[in-house]
């Protein structure tokens, strides 16, 4: 029973680091002080423990030894590789789903779709609201549950966490112009594309998208980035 509380803390821990780290409560490159955290959190440091791992594991902190854990460091350069790696890893991923996935992987994307469709992505205050952010990985998720090597699907998952820290970050500290951006129509392209069986035509729209949304983040990061070096100047 102790193992199963302890367990149910540190996955309640998980979900409010993980949403302070998205929301900037808890800024790029922070150090997470065990004493301290166990302070403002209210938790004991076994459950801290349990709970740090996996913000590890999801790309939203790094573990140094020695040093402890920390908030993932941003950075253009950063960004630009995950976008290429993204682009290569998820897009051999669709290619395999969409030659391999079957009725029930068409039923789940497009339900998956329906969801995200039907989901407002931005709070008030301009962030990005974290029931998009489910309903939109959910979508990427089912966009590639049809590929039969299970480990491809774990690395893009993992590089798509990624990539959400940025996309709130990117929110939170200083909105992009996203123009006349039709997010929803990309990914209704890309829906399209897939359940027609067009790997080609469905592998290109999801590139596009990656590109799309990593160039509208390198612009908001480059302008904080000159904002912090005229400051420090």
């Amino acid at each position: 029973m102790a193992d199963r509380a302890t367990t149910s803390r540190a996955d309640d821990l998980y979900r409010r680091l993980r949403s302070d780290i998205l929301n900037g409560r808890l800024l790029p490159g922070t150090k997470l002080h065990m004493t301290k955290l166990c302070q403002e959190y209210g938790i004991s440091s076994g459950v801290l423990r349990e709970a740090l791992p996996r913000l590890v594991g999801e790309g939203l902190a790094v573990a140094e030894p020695q040093r402890g854990y920390q908030v993932m460091e941003i950075s253009v350069e950063d960004l630009q590789q995950l976008a290429e790696v993204r682009i290569l890893i998820e897009g051999t991923a669709l290619r395999q789903s969409v030659e391999h996935g079957d009725v029930g992987f068409e039923s789940a994307l497009v339900a998956a779709h329906h969801t995200l469709s039907r989901t407002e992505p931005l709070n008030g205050d301009g962030t990005v609201r974290e029931a998009w952010l489910e309903a939109h990985s959910e979508f990427h998720h089912a966009l590639l549950a049809g590929c039969p090597n299970l480990r491809l699907q774990a690395i893009a998952a993992h590089l798509r966490d990624s990539t959400e820290v940025y996309r709130c970050w990117s929110g939170k500290l200083g909105r992009g112009d996203r123009g006349d951006r039709d997010v929803a129509g990309e990914h209704r392209r890309i829906l399209e594309a897939t359940v027609s069986r067009g790997a080609d035509k469905a592998v290109a729209e999801l590139t596009a998208h990656i590109v799309h949304t990593t160039t509208l983040m390198i612009d908001v990061q480059s302008r904080l980035d000159a904002g912090g070096a005229r400051a420090a100047g």
